[in-house]
């Protein structure tokens, strides 16, 4: 891709074309912004978006949480557990801690493949099912467990790309309800 149109100011404050770095860490500044405490997450291109940014270039596996309030707004994005290429060990009991130290109402979980394959592994489903039960025995609902690369996100709720679901309300009624 061509980033000849793009321009950022040298520490002399000359005019010089972005490198590639320039234009992803504004990009992931940018999605940062968007996705910050109050937010809402109410649409699959927006939490794609950031989860495509956030971890598509990365080399290793990483495992995170985005809490939620009552409302479903964002209270805090945090990366949890990081791996190697292939794997993150993964703590259901450290997600309850969090869940309840933040006071979320809801959260939902992501992790990345680095190889960008976008299927959930068997080993991803147990997880999913295993962190489902732990925050519900504390009322805090698991909303969904999306899987992102550098090809884009796949939510684990319908099974699908989020680029292409029409519509995605992050509702009491849109849980996982039904695993």
């Amino acid at each position: 891709m061509s980033n000849h149109n793009l321009f950022t100011l040298s520490a002399d404050g000359a005019v010089v074309p972005a490198s590639s770095e320039t234009i992803l860490i504004a990009a992931r500044q940018v999605l940062a912004h968007r996705v910050r405490r109050g937010a809402s997450l109410q649409s699959p291109q927006k939490t794609g978006e950031y989860l495509t940014v956030r971890l598509g270039h990365l080399d290793y596996e990483v495992f995170g949480l985005i809490l939620l309030d009552k409302r479903h707004r964002v209270i805090e994005c945090i990366d949890l557990f990081r791996g190697t290429i292939d794997g993150a060990s993964v703590h259901p009991r450290e997600i309850v801690k969090l869940a309840l130290q933040k006071s979320a109402a809801a959260c939902i979980v992501y992790h990345n493949h680095p190889s960008g394959v976008a299927d959930q592994s068997q080993a991803d489903e147990l997880i999913t099912a295993r962190v489902k039960e732990a925050l519900a025995l504390i009322d805090v609902r698991l909303v969904d467990h999306c899987l992102g690369g550098f090809r884009g996100v796949t939510t684990r709720r319908k099974n699908t790309s989020i680029a292409v679901v029409s519509r995605y309300q992050l509702q009491a009624k849109d849980s996982l309800d039904g695993w």
